[in-house]
């Protein structure tokens, strides 16, 4: 085979520390902005990104020479350094500096449901007026096997 074809989808989720619904919604755009554009430096753009108050959804299509553990390392730690800078995150937002919860989820997509979470993605806002992040994630974690039912 003369060629490699690599596509490699997966959605991101990560929280904010102790999961405190801390951005506003001028935050959660200020910040969507910073990371579409640190994703694309990176060579890993989002291919959807959504902010809640309290964690972040994002899919990209990770490529092969690129370490998802690394992307995340530079994503949340170039971000969070942004907060604290950029945004005065400390003074407006909180007496403590800003941080990421400490890890994230990666799950795989299949091609044939990327329009699915797309849309769940981009929807956010409606779905959680009807669930909460906690309670999803928890079943997130049974659904992938991460903890028993």
């Amino acid at each position: 085979m003369l060629h490699s074809h690599i596509r490699i989808w997966i959605h991101l989720i990560w929280t904010t520390k102790n999961h405190q619904k801390i951005f506003d919604y001028e935050i959660r755009q200020d910040l969507a902005s910073h990371l579409i554009k640190k994703a694309k430096k990176e060579n890993v753009p989002f291919l959807s990104l959504n902010i809640q108050p309290e964690h972040v959804h994002g899919l990209i299509n990770l490529p092969s020479d690129i370490c998802l553990a690394g992307f995340m390392q530079k994503i949340k730690g170039e971000s969070s350094f942004w907060l604290n800078k950029e945004i005065k995150y400390s003074s407006n937002c909180s007496k403590s500096k800003f941080a990421w919860q400490r890890g994230y989820g990666a799950y795989s997509v299949s091609a044939f449901q990327l329009d699915v979470i797309k849309n769940y993605i981009k929807n956010q806002d409606q779905h959680h007026k009807q669930t909460y992040f906690k309670e999803e994630y928890n079943k997130w974690k049974i659904e992938y096997g991460f903890i028993d039912d």
